[in-house]
């Protein structure tokens, strides 16, 4: 990841204002250790922070079209560049980096090119020569991107919230999926996928077309000239990254110069249950296997920091990015620059624990939606920002453009949670991947039931916050928090505990605005209660407290039993890869 910051349409354009950008700049040089850049004309100020993944030594930024007339700052990487490079016979490039395809494909197709580009990106285009200018972010926001306003008229984008705040009168995040043109002065949505709309999708569930579109998108991220490895925690979404990285690592280029190899990280406390399922899998695919751990009381001492990173509040977000946090820092140590994540599948396929209640399939899609769309606030917030403090760059191959559309087009009806037929949560890729003749993972490790991150780094991490945030928060100031915090009040200690650490660092109604309504309870939110009034008793958004759903409905029934007779696995239903002809 890298870090922008553009300035557009200022009154002032002094040297002392050249060096507040530069300033500013500064505060993302976390993001992009490894070298720095300014454009400045006239009124406008394009700054970059550059983390080098692709092509190291020619692809600083800014960039530009080939007379110089078109400027870019990109924070993100353009998987299908070659691609792109192939159809812009007439253009020139100068550098190998993977972004400059955007000042060319602009030159070509003026604003209407966002949508070819397949890959995270966020950016700030100025034409000099139409003294115009756009900023765009991708689809479902996997890069942050904030926008802000001057009194002075004057527009601004930052990739994070801390290098505006100071000097914006107001700010917002940036929509995924949106543009915006200085010639109408407004935002508009690029991206218009089918289950956008949430109309109900039909298409009938193929096994092998959803398998070889995540195996595409996670081929598409090994593009990459720097040392990388995969987050490991040992469940379905990291283990399956994991399988599939490491039998095509040794076709891809990044094996020529970093081995076949393939390296993965777990976090967590000593005895935690990532740690113990991440050995097993890495064993299982003979990755080189790093581990490490931490205490509570090392998470406790991180948290203003993380904070300060992660720019959010939110409950379950804080709790997820501290150990993030803590084991980017080690990955950096060994040299590691790029890493490959699972986030979003969840999201896609209904995998929280709530997903069970869902009392129909048009409900289940909508909710999956409405997940979809808030990822920008929450996982990937979570898993860029985190990263992006030691200069790491996270790649989350589940929300993969091409690999979504599939995926969300499928008949929700086969998403839906069905103890009677052996369908636990995220059944449809788990049996996308239960190929018998070639096992991309043991059966039990395909089936093990979804562990929340904060929970899975060891259960005592969470109670210790608790306890923390208990001998920081009296009772009083809990009974008093509507009027300390009327937008977003907090109703816990440990919120109220985030909430005083955030508003230390950002302190304007705009920065508490980025943050959506209170703590997000990942099991306990409004469509879950809706779904089943027993939820609203859940104030806590750990995975452990689901109601009798987690652990109790796959580890200690009878159905368990006969699953680990079968390998670990529940038995096969009718819809399997050798039996998809209906739907159940």
């Amino acid at each position: 990841m890298c870090g922008i910051l553009a300035v557009l349409g200022c009154t002032d354009n002094s040297q002392a204002k050249r060096s507040r950008v530069i300033e500013l700049s500064r505060r993302l040089k976390h993001r992009g250790p490894d070298w720095s850049g300014l454009h400045c004309h006239g009124d406008c100020y394009l700054a970059h922070q550059r983390l080098a993944i692709v092509d190291p030594a020619s692809g600083d930024q800014p960039l530009y079209n080939q007379d110089k007339t078109v400027v870019v700052t990109v924070n993100g990487e353009i998987y299908n560049h070659k691609e792109l490079r192939a159809q812009l016979k007439s253009h020139t490039f100068r550098t190998g980096s993977d972004c400059e395809v955007i000042a060319h494909l602009y030159e070509e197709h003026g604003e209407d090119f966002v949508d070819m580009l397949d890959g995270m990106f966020s950016f700030v285009l100025l034409d000099t020569r139409e003294k115009s200018f756009i900023a765009a972010r991708d689809a479902i926001g996997i890069t942050p991107l904030y926008i802000g306003w001057g009194l002075d008229g004057s527009v601004w984008f930052a990739s994070e919230m801390k290098a505006l705040s100071d000097d914006c009168e107001r700010f917002m995040s940036f929509l995924p999926g949106h543009i915006y043109s200085s010639k109408q002065g407004a935002l508009r949505r690029w991206y218009n996928p089918p289950w956008f709309s949430e109309q109900i999708p039909s298409s009938p569930y193929d096994p092998l077309a959803l398998r070889k579109a995540f195996e595409k998108a996670v081929v598409k991220r090994l593009m990459t000239d720097v040392p990388f490895g995969v987050l490991l925690s040992g469940g379905l979404d990291s283990s399956l990254v994991a399988a599939v990285a490491s039998r095509h690592l040794a076709d891809s280029e990044a094996a020529q110069q970093w081995g076949s190899q393939l390296h993965t990280f777990c976090i967590g406390l000593k005895g935690s249950p990532d740690l113990r399922a991440a050995r097993e899998v890495a064993d299982y695919l003979r990755t080189r296997h790093h581990e490490f751990y931490f205490t509570v009381q090392e998470g406790i001492d991180a948290l203003e920091e993380v904070i300060y990173h992660i720019e959010t509040y939110d409950v379950t977000t804080v709790r997820a990015s501290t150990p993030m946090f803590l084991m980017s820092r080690k990955i950096k140590s060994l040299g590691v620059k790029m890493v490959i994540s699972g986030e979003g599948s969840d999201e896609i396929f209904g995998g929280y624990l709530y997903f069970h209640k869902a009392p129909n399939k048009e409900e289940f899609h909508q909710e999956t939606c409405r997940k979809i769309k808030a990822l920008h606030l929450y996982d990937c917030l979570r898993a860029n920002k985190s990263t992006s403090a030691w200069g790491v760059e996270a790649r989350v191959p589940f929300l993969d453009k091409e690999f979504i559309n599939i995926a969300m087009s499928i008949d929700p009806e086969w998403k839906m949670i069905r103890p009677d037929l052996g369908r636990i949560e995220k059944w449809v890729l788990r049996n996308a991947f239960d190929d018998e003749k070639n096992p991309y993972l043991p059966k039990h490790i395909l089936y093990r039931q979804k562990e929340q991150f904060s929970d899975g780094v060891g259960y005592s991490w969470i109670d210790g916050l608790k306890d923390h945030a208990n001998k920081q928060v009296t009772d009083a100031m809990l009974m008093n928090a509507s009027f300390i915090y009327p937008e977003n009040t907090p109703t816990t200690k440990e919120a109220y505990y985030y909430r005083t650490i955030f508003e230390k660092f950002f302190p304007k109604n705009s920065a508490r605005s980025t943050v959506p309504g209170g703590p997000s309870v990942a099991c306990s939110t409004a469509k879950a209660v809706e779904w089943d009034a027993a939820w609203s008793k859940n104030l806590d958004p750990s995975g452990r407290a689901a109601l009798g759903v987690h652990t109790a409905a796959y580890e200690e029934t009878a159905d368990t039993k006969a699953a680990s007779q079968n390998n670990g696995a529940p038995q096969k239903p009718q819809g399997t890869l050798e039996k998809t002809a209906t739907v159940a």
